[in-house]
């Protein structure tokens, strides 16, 4: 898989490392040349260009990538280069960084981004998950907003402790994809009982969460 990312500092860098382990091919843009740092992530292709300029994005053969990510801490550069990324170049994948939580509503399908990544909603979604018990936690949107990736760690009175995955009667389009014991991940199956403590994981509509969370811990 071939991606582009838009941006080359802490969080850019970071990204393309863990592709080109990965085995995918990654370029870098970055108009910055103090950015520009190939000893950084040696098996990636490095650009000085601007990312939301049409000639820079021809010359970096935007048009051949998979992927493009959006990764600036500029929430107007993201913005314009994914919509450039989808609408001149017809990149099938976008992926863009939110760096201030009220800039979210932008970025969207509109604006040519499939994946939106909010920093700071992500942050504190995961300090939820790390202290909260009983409660419903979203992790992560995907696409066009239309299912969340949410957590609960399942309490000690939960009248789910004890049953079997197979007997679940989640509501609406809900569904168990992982559940982790004991720090360790597992596929739900069948036969296997739900135990407090578990950290259960679901994909779930947005509309269904408030019924899923008081399926799995009803309160008054």
């Amino acid at each position: 898989m071939r991606v582009v990312i838009a941006g080359a500092g802490n969080v850019g860098v970071s990204i393309a490392r863990e592709l080109t382990t990965n085995g995918h091919q990654v370029l870098l843009i970055d108009r910055d040349p103090a950015a520009i740092k190939t000893d950084s992530v040696p098996e990636a292709e490095w650009l000085l260009a601007d990312a939301c300029e049409l000639d820079s994005l021809e010359e970096a053969g935007l048009d051949s990538c998979d992927v493009s990510i959006a990764a600036t801490g500029d929430d107007k550069v993201n913005l314009v280069h994914s919509l450039l990324a989808k609408t001149e170049f017809g990149v099938p994948r976008t992926v863009a960084r939110v760096n201030h939580p009220a800039n979210e509503w932008l970025f969207n399908e509109l604006w040519g981004v499939d994946v939106m990544v909010s920093t700071p909603r992500l942050m504190g979604a995961l300090v939820e998950e790390a202290v909260t018990v009983g409660d419903l936690v979203r992790l992560f949107s995907f696409r066009g907003g239309n299912a969340n990736l949410v957590e609960m760690t399942l309490p000690v009175g939960s009248p789910r402790v004890g049953v079997r995955t197979a007997d679940l009667c989640l509501p609406g389009d809900a569904v168990l994809v992982c559940v982790i014991r004991d720090g360790v991940a597992r596929a739900p199956q069948a036969e296997g009982e739900l135990e407090s403590d578990d950290e259960l994981l679901f994909v779930c509509d947005p509309s269904y969460e408030p019924e899923l969370a008081q399926y799995l811990v009803p309160r008054a």
